[in-house]
């Protein structure tokens, strides 16, 4: 089973409107780079209901922490960093999509993280 994670980072205080649209710039994302070289597990996350969920980490040394674990054990993960349009500065790292990917080795992972 395959899903996929988005982790955020609380301390920004983003409106829920910008959360909203930095978890949705990360989930294309990785996505996207699964699709790329992973077209099978993509294809089959699509046809299972696209699972996905959203955790946060309170600070961005935390959110680096995680993203190196993620990419230490395989993972795709991409990293948001805001163009600085509205409410943040720019290039101010938001969140990092993660997958999708085998369900069990992202809880192994990020299984500490609260969800959002």
């Amino acid at each position: 089973m395959y899903k996929q994670a988005i982790v955020v980072r609380k301390d920004l205080k983003m409106s829920a409107g910008k959360l909203a649209a930095q978890s949705s710039h990360a989930s294309i994302a990785s996505y996207n780079l699964v699709r790329r070289k992973f077209p099978k597990i993509a294809d089959e996350w699509e046809r299972n209901g696209m699972k996905k969920i959203v955790l946060k980490v309170e600070t961005e040394a935390e959110l680096f922490e995680y993203l190196e674990l993620v990419r230490e054990a395989g993972i795709p993960a991409e990293v948001i960093r805001d163009a600085g349009h509205t409410q943040l500065e720019p290039n101010t790292v938001t969140c990092f999509g993660v997958g999708p990917w085998e369900e069990e080795k992202i809880d192994k992972v990020l299984g500490k993280l609260k969800l959002l």
